[in-house]
């Protein structure tokens, strides 16, 4: 993202607290996503309060913010999605993929996905973001272990349940699909960006790592693996928290990353993200997406008594009518079962999941309004 483009981000989401908060809501937003309050601000403006807020703060979490507000950023920046890495936002199709006569133009097979992973597992390892938890080997000292100690095998058969992952050079020409998502997310958890490090020149030995920083290591591995991964068979991604999910739908990412304004956190947030999980999962089954649409129906039957108050009555109803009718809560003879299952489960997964976000929203907007 331009610099330019992104000052006027922060201006447009200033803008648009100004126009939805108080001061006091405007700092809880803000706290949400691990903002501090300014200080020092002698302008009696909520707009210029929220800009000098929005100072510093990282494009990840701009746009996070820009989504919430329904803020329309490729009209404010469209270099993001130029140059963005991030998995919702697709490259270039070429020639041959966008004409179809590209026999992988839906996504390469495993063999090459394992060839494109030797690549990827080969320059994270020279550049040293295994040392820390892997160690390495040196002309002079052998092998140098790391914190996982000298069997880094034993460790992963603990912690993974499989033998023959690691080392990976050794095994992986014979990885299976969940062979190398676990590997995947094994590397995740045990990787970290060399702060420090010294070339060892003696038989061009390599980098020598002596200071490390994770959370930069976890971005920089999840930002590459995930190029790799959404070119996979049907797509996926690799999560913040280290789990292989399947690509979100086109256009419908930012669904998944929007926070859920803190309504109840329990009995909504947390169980929209166990059905996101349940519903995303690599190994999903369709019952698992079944149970996933369920969830969320159950969700917006516990919010229904709110959703009354802020949507037509003819509107929510519509809402139930969907779960109560066609096999997803009940099962007997009145329910319409003759549908194609993974076309439905998709397409009503996303329409709850948008509807408890739009509703939520409203019920938080009668809320605050109700209180002044």
């Amino acid at each position: 993202m331009l610099v330019s483009e992104k000052m006027a981000l922060i201006d447009k989401i200033g803008r648009e607290l100004q126009a939805k908060y108080t001061y006091s809501e405007i700092n809880t937003f803000l706290s949400e996503y691990g903002i501090n309050h300014p200080k020092d601000v002698t302008v009696n403006s909520k707009w210029v309060y929220s800009k000098t807020a929005l100072q510093g703060v990282s494009v990840e979490k701009l746009v996070k913010i820009a989504i919430e507000l329904g803020i329309d950023i490729r009209a404010v920046a469209p270099s993001y999605f130029d140059n963005t890495s991030s998995s919702s936002v697709k490259s270039k199709a070429y020639y041959s993929v966008r004409t179809g006569r590209n026999p992988m133009s839906s996504g390469l097979d495993l063999k090459s996905i394992l060839d494109i992973f030797k690549s990827f597992y080969s320059d994270m390892e020279y550049e040293g973001y295994f040392q820390e938890y892997l160690g390495f080997e040196c002309v002079d000292e052998d092998f140098v272990p790391g914190k996982l100690g000298r069997d880094v095998g034993s460790i992963i058969l603990i912690e993974v349940r499989k033998r023959n992952l690691f080392p990976v050079f050794d095994h992986i020409n014979s990885y299976s699909e969940d062979d190398l998502f676990d590997i995947i997310e094994f590397l995740y958890d045990h990787c970290s960006k060399p702060v420090e490090r010294t070339y060892h020149s003696y038989g061009d030995c390599g980098w020598h790592c002596q200071t490390f920083d994770r959370e930069p290591g976890r971005k920089d591995f999840r930002e590459k693996i995930n190029k790799i991964l959404n070119i996979y068979d049907k797509g996926y991604e690799l999560s913040t928290d280290g789990e292989v999910l399947i690509l979100a739908d086109s256009g419908l990412h930012g669904l998944f990353e929007a926070p859920l304004p803190s309504v109840d956190p329990d009995n909504v947030a947390a169980r929209v993200t166990a059905a996101q999980l349940k519903f995303r999962r690599s190994r999903s089954s369709i019952e698992d997406r079944r149970d996933a649409v369920r969830d969320l129906a159950d969700v917006l039957e516990y919010l229904r008594p709110k959703i009354k108050e802020v949507l037509a009555k003819k509107d929510e109803a519509a809402l139930f009518e969907i779960a109560n009718k066609f096999g997803i809560r009940h099962h007997d003879d009145k329910q319409q079962t003759d549908y194609d299952k993974p076309i439905w489960y998709s397409w009503i997964f996303y329409y709850y999941l948008a509807t408890i976000h739009a509703c939520v929203r409203l019920i938080e907007k009668k809320d605050r309004y109700s209180k002044k």
